[in-house]
């Protein structure tokens, strides 16, 4: 009877995201369909191991991997599954989880477990840049430079993502890059350059609200520079899935693109930062991983007027503590100064 059955190997970080991992593995037992499945635990021991396990895996034709974990997670199981028999399950337990958003698998574990019971496989495109795969969103700039800052922060979740982002959003440079596709050559000076296989970065904010998986191409998403003037409607929009009408905005679709810019520096590919020379070839890979899918579109839809108002609550909050951080610092130097003036004016 086992023989007939298929075989899940369920990857699990132990430390991505921000929830526990003991509650998933804990309805197991209970969600999974003992008569269609078999499975087993295995949990990742250092950065890249998800990789090794994933491609054993395949090697061995399990019928689905499950990352248990967030975006980085996926990442490394998704590339060794990519043209291979062997599917991408998810249950997401990451900071972000873009691309289970996309997908519209559920953020609740149960339900997550319950699509794996369907069984409703579809076949998406990725990505690679400068020849690393990604799967949901890659770019250059600055929400690249943040996930630098993110990634040794030493903590996770939204609101160190949001405190991070307002901290270097204060004192980042805009720089000029030279894009070149398929349709030609041009130039902009840019916040940053985001390239979405899917629509999201994750937790709902939707940087390229028009992309798809299953249609071959790049969604492009420039940003250029901008006021504070602007923040609260480019802020609002990125959860409202129309940051492409903002003016501030520059979008196109292509297969492949070269970033040229003048310096070496940070990229991102599914919110992990990686350093790369001054010219950057990301191309898409069309129809190359199977990914375990909902069977319907009944699923999580999030109230997305009250996430971009949580976030805009979010920005308001952490400004306020920047900028009282900043009259803090003001007030040390000012009694600084008004100590050494009085010991200059006794002599």
């Amino acid at each position: 009877m086992s023989e007939n059955k298929k075989k899940i190997i369920f990857i699990v970080n132990p430390i991505s995201g921000t929830q526990s991992k003991e509650l998933v593995l804990s309805l197991l037992d209970e969600k999974i369909d003992k008569e269609m499945y078999t499975w087993e635990v295995v949990y990742t021991e250092r950065a890249g191991h998800a990789i090794e396990i994933a491609a054993d895996a395949a090697d061995k034709n399990t019928d689905i991997v499950v990352a248990v974990g967030g975006d980085g997670t996926i990442n490394e199981i998704a590339r060794s599954l990519v043209h291979t028999n062997t599917a991408l399950g998810i249950i997401p337990c990451g900071s972000g989880n873009g691309l289970a958003r996309h997908l519209q698998i559920s953020m609740d574990p149960r339900k997550a477990l319950e699509i794996l019971n369907d069984g409703i496989i579809d076949i998406i495109d990725y990505g690679k840049i400068n020849g690393t795969d990604f799967f949901c969103t890659c770019g250059v700039g600055f929400d690249a430079f943040v996930s630098l800052k993110f990634a040794n922060a030493g903590k996770r979740g939204l609101l160190t993502y949001l405190e991070k982002t307002l901290q270097e959003s204060l004192k980042y440079q805009p720089e000029t890059y030279e894009l070149e596709t398929e349709d030609g050559t041009s130039k902009y000076k840019a916040f940053l350059i985001a390239c979405g296989n899917a629509s999201q970065y994750g937790n709902n904010a939707y940087i390229a609200p028009q992309a798809t998986l299953t249609d071959g191409l790049l969604d492009v998403t420039i940003l250029e520079p901008f006021t504070v003037l602007d923040v609260p409607a480019l802020a609002f929009q990125l959860f409202n899935k129309t940051i492409d009408q903002n003016s501030r905005i520059k979008t196109f679709r292509c297969k492949k693109l070269c970033i040229h810019r003048s310096s070496p520096g940070v990229v991102h590919f599914d919110g992990d930062p990686m350093q790369a020379d001054e010219d950057i070839k990301i191309e898409l890979i069309q129809k190359g991983l199977r990914v375990v899918v909902p069977g319907d579109k009944k699923k999580d839809n999030p109230n997305v007027l009250q996430k971009a108002q949580e976030y805009v609550n979010g920005i308001k909050l952490i400004n306020e503590a920047i900028v009282e951080d900043i009259a803090h610092k003001n007030k040390v130097i000012l009694k600084k100064n008004k100590q050494l003036i009085q010991k200059l004016t006794k002599k």
